[in-house]
């Protein structure tokens, strides 16, 4: 008789080709047979529940080293696994940044039994490193290389088109995309007004996108190379980046899918901030247009923490970001009960999206010989967002006291159960990710 180190029982799977009521068998930490008969070390009964392929975040800032009062790799990567997430790309934008082989080195031996989920972690384009960057993106662990046009956290930017171009010049892998335009928002600086975070989205308006994106198009068309453009904010951008999509991959967030500036700035203040900004229920609306049009590649979070202490000073003291990646999956399941998307198009874009676009190596789908990768959500559970929940170090989130329907309620990573009813196992397993474009250098 066949036998496995763990089978998940009586739920509803998702594959490549839909929903199947299935059991599933793993062993050595990969899907060993989806139909399974057979004895297992360990059995999971997901009577009532759906096993997705684990959710992977690619967009999250976990501020380690030198912003640790913030998230570091630990709390950040908690938090990621009890929002179901089974692996994440890590943003540049630490201190110092990561720019350097030395620099993702430390960050790989940081990250080594202290985070929870697989990882990678993207090197930040600067004007100093724009030759070395085509070996750079070849290092084990790193997620490719990322590009800050408008100045955000930190102090990576990379906003003149020469410099741009010598960037995009050098490496092959898909490029990472902040695209704000740092000369239009330092003209506009006047638009701000003291003690009015709604005035961010007039600041740092539409155009300022919109100019970014159309700029960054023209160039990674002329240097013949891919690109990722993050955060998009407006539809205006997806529809430009619908024009494109032989070069250009993009992605949502779901603070921009799910809040407006006219509920979210009077509601929680600056606790609404981060760039691009929080805009109208027009441009929300937008954007679900063109995400039911199928132009968002993935779902991130952009998570990015900062203390209540540093959000509580007066605007445009405070600094933009928030917390998101714990709660990502919960509110695009909270979208699917509420008829605004399904959930084949969230495991698209949370998972099988990001395989598809960076190339991951045994992520991202149900299949034999994957790794055994699952996110378990009970579609039914309603539920309220509390803080006692939250796992990340700055101790708050947007959606505190939110009530939605559909939560995580298994992670597990490459066969071993991470999470569970909230309750993390003993120890973290988060090994780095591995890249079709790398692991065969």
């Amino acid at each position: 008789m066949t036998s496995y180190d763990l089978v998940l029982k009586n739920g509803i799977l998702w594959t490549p080709g839909g929903p199947v009521q299935a059991d599933v068998g793993v062993r050595g930490g990969r899907i060993a047979a989806i139909g399974v008969g057979g004895d297992a070390s360990e059995t999971i009964d997901c009577t009532g529940l759906d096993i997705l392929p684990g959710v992977i975040d690619t967009q999250v800032h976990f501020r380690e080293p030198g912003l640790e009062a913030k998230e570091d790799l630990e709390s950040g990567s908690r938090a990621a696994v009890l929002g179901g997430v089974t692996a994440v790309f890590e943003m540049p934008n630490t201190s110092p940044n990561t720019d350097s082989a030395d620099a993702l080195a430390d960050k790989l031996a940081r990250a080594r039994d202290r985070m929870w989920c697989d990882h990678a972690f993207y090197v930040g384009a600067t004007a100093a490193n724009s030759e070395e960057l085509g070996e750079l993106e070849k290092l084990p662990g790193a997620a490719g290389v990322k590009i800050f046009m408008g100045a955000s956290t930190g102090n990576l930017l990379v906003a003149e088109d020469r410099e741009l171009a010598r960037v995009l010049a050098s490496g092959n892998r898909r490029v990472a995309i902040h695209a704000e335009d740092e000369a239009r928002m330092n003209a506009r600086l006047g638009e701000r007004i003291d003690g009015d975070p709604s005035s961010h989205p007039i600041w740092r308006d539409d155009e300022s996108a919109i100019l970014a994106t159309r700029r960054i198009l023209k160039l990674a068309r002329e240097a013949n190379r891919r690109i990722h453009i993050l955060h998009v904010t407006t539809p205006a951008e997806l529809e430009l980046i619908a024009q494109n999509k032989d070069i250009a991959t993009c992605e949502v967030t779901p603070q921009h899918l799910t809040l407006a500036g006219e509920e979210a700035y009077p509601a929680i203040g600056t606790y609404a901030q981060m760039n691009p900004p929080i805009r109208s229920g027009a441009h929300r609306d937008g954007l679900w247009h063109w995400l039911n049009q199928g132009v968002p590649d993935v779902i991130g979070s952009d998570h990015a923490p900062h203390t209540k202490e540093e959000k509580a000073k007066p605007y445009p003291l405070s600094p933009s970001g928030m917390p998101g990646v714990q709660t990502l999956l919960p509110l695009m399941l909270d979208h699917v009960a509420n008829g605004r998307t399904s959930l084949q198009r969230v495991i698209d874009l949370t998972s099988a999206g990001a395989q598809r676009v960076f190339g991951l190596v045994g992520k991202g789908r149900i299949v034999a010989g994957y790794d055994a990768d699952f996110t378990i959500v009970d579609l039914k559970a309603q539920w309220t967002v509390e803080e006692s929940w939250l796992a990340s170090r700055c101790g708050w989130s947007p959606f505190t006291g939110k009530k939605l329907t559909g939560r995580p309620v298994g992670t597990i990573i490459r066969g071993k159960r991470v999470m569970w009813n909230a309750e993390l196992s003993e120890q973290a397993i988060g090994e780095p990710l591995k890249f079709e474009s790398t692991s065969f250098a």
